[in-house]
């Protein structure tokens, strides 16, 4: 009996150990991720406080200008009021980018998944953008969705999806672009794209293009209105639904950015 008692200690002990063992490399795991989140969260604070202080001192310093005299500076006075109006647009897009990133990452903008024809989609944000397009000089080519099945999407999401790959592409190509949307099926996907013949992305940056304030070129970028947020926007949305999102590119000749999403059974 006492050796049956010694060797039921031994092996409730060696449990134990096992026990706090694993414990302990779940806290540690835990605590981890923890600090990862604070620190994505200190990162994702300090880089909305640089992009909206960009815009913020240039409001501050074309007012002060105007206020200082400028005023009756006919000559030049409307032109400080637009670039004060430009900035607030900059501070307004990108406002708009985070309330709509927050509300796709806290899920209360859940999907409302139904049967979506992705050519109808697509076709209804070119006709919008297509203005955008010809101020840019860029031709914008919707190319036929032939035998392409109903997707299972939120109508809404998807539709932003498109804005945000194809404005880009329309703002990057420069004068006389050429920027195609179509779609493939495949199996149980159907796969998206916006392709471009513009300057294209080295391949360094490719990884890295669907991480929130992201820029290849961060001064162009700014330049064009970006927020910097548009495809992490496009990643989530792209996530949600069960689908991937991807971009290749090649220096001199252009990139193509791709989403896949499911097809509809009903």
């Amino acid at each position: 009996m006492t050796l049956f008692l010694a060797g039921l200690l031994l092996g409730l002990a060696a449990a134990g150990a096992a026990a706090l063992a694993w414990r302990r490399r779940v806290l540690e795991r835990e605590i981890g991720e923890l600090k990862r989140l604070s620190e994505v969260r200190r990162e994702f604070v300090a880089n909305v406080s640089h992009e909206l202080r960009t815009p913020l001192a240039s409001i501050k310093a074309y007012a002060e200008t105007l206020s200082q005299g400028a005023l009756e500076d006919a000559e030049n006075r409307a032109g400080f009021v637009a670039e004060i109006e430009a900035a607030a647009d900059r501070m307004a897009n990108l406002v708009d980018d985070l309330l709509n990133l927050a509300a796709l990452e806290s899920g209360r903008r859940p999907p409302v998944f139904a049967p979506l024809a992705l050519g109808k989609a697509a076709a209804e944000v070119v006709a919008v953008l297509m203005p955008l397009a010809g101020r840019k000089s860029v031709v914008l080519r919707l190319e036929p969705f032939h035998d392409i099945p109903p997707v299972r999407a939120d109508r809404e999401m998807v539709k932003r999806v498109f804005v945000n790959l194809i404005e880009n592409a329309i703002k990057y190509s420069g004068d006389r672009g050429v920027v195609r949307v179509g779609a493939e099926a495949s199996g149980d996907m159907v796969t998206a794209w916006v392709s471009d013949n513009g300057p294209g992305i080295p391949a360094e940056s490719l990884p890295r293009l669907f991480e929130r304030f992201y820029r290849v070129d961060k001064a162009r970028s700014r330049e064009l209105g970006g927020t910097g947020l548009g495809l992490a926007i496009v990643k989530h949305i792209v996530d949600v639904h069960g689908g991937t999102a991807s971009a290749e590119s090649v220096v001199g000749e252009g990139s193509t950015f791709r989403f896949t999403l499911p097809v509809h059974r009903g």
